[in-house]
């Protein structure tokens, strides 16, 4: 029986069967899908990357982007990557965990001291490293991009400590990580799909989620929840990902230029998030949700040890090159 990612692509429409990576006499073309729609940051940013990659290869490569899951979801456009049939794609960190054991990192709580040591990591040597670790699964991580930090919402009451979790069931993510900290939190962590999760909201199946401020906006969930409480429990980043099998094909020079216009695009993502970030939050308080910045000290207390669990591994050694980064950084202050 064929792989699920070879079934897939034949199952697609004729239109879209396409190779990854086309040639025409001066133009050598990148498919790149994702699953958001083009008002995203995120597609926005894939745009430019395409104007980057125009400009550093004077014209002889492009990027044709494919919006709002039309190859598929996030899992099902790695596994064409894996094997080719796809030249590029943006995944969450979260979906990674099950290619990519590393990436349970970023499923852990509080890995990061503030926005500003998030990026400092992740720009580092040490955000290089966890992107290498991507080539064991015949995918080559380019950049980090941002997805904000996730924080709770509610629609019984307001959660500004862990006792508030207590007989609460949260919708999360499918992933092992995010089920793990709702429990550890006191929770009672509820896998839904994220389609699925207004009408859970709306009809008692959760009582709230966990989510960044612009998903929380533009899912509607802020007409039924009227508590979005800013305990920042995860920073999960997304991630600009190719086809180890494409990249061989380019020259040194097609790689430096996709590298450097990959690089170009998470940083113009970085700064359009923050925009849609705060615009999120001004336009929820706007339709009267109580935006709380709460006391993160008893939620990391309740949850430490999902990191000591990992002491002595690959990740318990990321996790304290992470936290001696910080103390430098504040040492310098």
């Amino acid at each position: 029986m064929l792989p699920q990612s070879v079934r897939l692509f034949c199952l697609l429409p004729l239109c879209l069967i396409i190779a990854a990576c086309t040639e025409t006499s001066d133009t050598q073309v990148l498919r790149v899908g994702h699953n958001l729609d083009t008002r995203h940051s995120v597609h926005q940013a894939l745009q430019f990357m395409g104007e980057r990659l125009e400009q550093y290869s004077n014209g002889t490569m492009q990027l044709k982007i494919y919006a709002s899951g039309q190859l598929g979801n996030e899992r099902e456009m790695l596994e064409l990557l894996q094997i080719g049939s796809l030249a590029m794609t943006k995944v969450s960190a979260a979906t990674l965990e099950s290619f990519v054991p590393e990436m349970q990192l970023f499923g852990l709580p509080y890995v990061f001291q503030s926005y500003q040591h998030r990026w400092a990591v992740l720009d580092s040597d040490i955000g290089s490293h966890v992107l290498s670790t991507m080539n064991k699964a015949h995918l080559q991580g380019l950049a980090f991009m941002d997805a904000g930090s996730r924080s709770f919402y509610s629609c019984h009451g307001a959660i500004n400590s862990p006792d508030d979790l207590k007989g609460k069931k949260i919708r999360v993510m499918n992933s092992p990580s995010a089920v793990k900290l709702v429990n550890a939190l006191g929770g009672a962590a509820t896998p839904l799909s994220w389609a699925e999760l207004y009408g859970a909201l709306q009809q008692g199946v959760v009582d709230g989620a966990e989510n960044n401020p612009p998903s929380f906006y533009s899912s509607g969930h802020y007409e039924l929840c009227k508590d979005f409480n800013l305990n920042e429990h995860t920073a999960i980043p997304d991630v600009i990902i190719a086809s180890a099998h494409i990249i061989k094909q380019l020259s040194s020079d097609q790689q430096t230029w996709l590298a450097q216009a990959a690089t170009d695009a998470a940083k113009e993502q970085r700064r359009l998030w923050r925009e849609a970030e705060l615009q999120a939050l001004n336009n929820v308080k706007s339709h009267g949700v109580r935006v709380t910045h709460v006391d993160k000290a008893p939620f990391i207390d309740k949850v430490a040890h999902l990191h000591q669990a990992f002491d002595g591994s690959d990740i318990g050694d990321l996790l304290k090159q992470i936290k001696a980064l910080a103390v430098a950084e504040s040492e310098v202050q």
